[in-house]
């Protein structure tokens, strides 16, 4: 009897070992694939890249969603003097343009009006130039348009309003000329500047009294010149008169030529040519503002959308 009664309790005894046993080895197990787990999400981080939970992830993505394709910003409602670049000197604006045409920006959308050399080209269409061909594509009718050289010879040409989709990039435009043949072209809006003349007054400058924002730089950076400074046309000669905000200039080197005052009293006041508004000019200009008379290089920019 008694041997019996041990025997059940050595059974017990060791029915009880071996559960502690496996619940011990079922805890240990568990704690293993925790931190198998863990090791898993940090381990990018202990690699020098910071581990990202779920939230995190999903805000970047939802903002990279949210800017990606986004349209690009446009200028305010108004007209401006802008560039108007191609890939090919076999199409460009007319040379009384100077390169540039007229955009005009109402509720966002922009419209550049392009002055062209001849009657030459007969259509133009925003987009590639086998998409022209197809039925119901939507091509630009020209209008006629007088220009005056600077010779006096005056001329007959095509001019389009052009819708422009983004400035400062490249996009498709095709043109088909008297031959019927389509050409694929890029075409490059940029540097657009407030403009307040009219189409006419767009091109080639006429003889006259104009205004135009000017202004210098170089030297200590505080000399500074009045604008807009005026600007006189005579013979297709146009003469710019600089006026410092010193009386301290006594002469202006451009183009090697020297150039005096034309005033006795008050800032220094110079009668000077200029050969193209569109081109920054180097001048040099001499001040006696300090122990000896030094002589400084400046750039003058003009700005030739604000000609009046």
């Amino acid at each position: 009897m008694k041997k019996r009664n041990y025997a059940v309790i050595a059974a017990m005894a060791l029915a009880l070992l071996c559960g502690c046993g496996n619940r011990e080895q079922a805890s240990t197990d568990g704690t293993a694939a925790g931190t198998t787990a863990a090791d898993s999400a940090v381990g990018t981080e202990e690699a020098g890249t910071p581990a990202k939970d779920t939230e995190q992830v999903t805000e970047e993505t939802s903002a990279s969603a949210s800017t990606e394709g986004a349209p690009a910003a446009v200028l305010s409602d108004g007209t401006y003097m802008a560039k108007f670049e191609t890939d090919s000197n076999m199409f460009h604006v007319n040379e009384t343009m100077n390169g540039r045409g007229i955009l005009t920006v109402s509720g966002g959308k922009m419209t550049i009006h392009i002055v062209l050399p001849s009657k030459n080209t007969v259509n133009l269409f925003v987009g590639l130039a086998e998409d022209a061909k197809k039925d119901g594509a939507e091509l630009l009718q020209p209008t006629v348009e007088t220009v005056t050289y600077s010779d006096g010879m005056t001329e007959e040409v095509n001019a389009f309003d052009l819708p422009v989709p983004v400035l400062e990039q490249e996009y498709d435009v095709a043109l088909i000329g008297t031959k019927g043949k389509w050409y694929d072209h890029k075409v490059k809006v940029t540097d657009p500047e407030p403009y307040e003349g009219s189409r006419e007054d767009a091109g080639e400058i006429r003889d006259g009294e104009y205004t135009i924002e000017a202004s210098v730089e170089g030297g200590t950076g505080k000399a500074a010149i009045s604008s807009p400074a005026k600007l006189s046309i005579a013979g297709g000669r146009m003469t710019l008169q600089v006026e410092w905000s010193s009386p301290h200039y006594d002469y202006m080197i451009v183009d090697g030529e020297k150039y005096l005052p034309v005033n006795k009293e008050g800032n220094s006041v110079f009668l000077i040519p200029v050969k193209d508004v569109e081109k920054d000019m180097t001048v040099i200009a001499d001040t006696t503002a300090m122990s000896k008379p030094h002589e400084i290089e400046y750039v003058l920019h003009l700005k030739p959308g604000t000609l009046k």
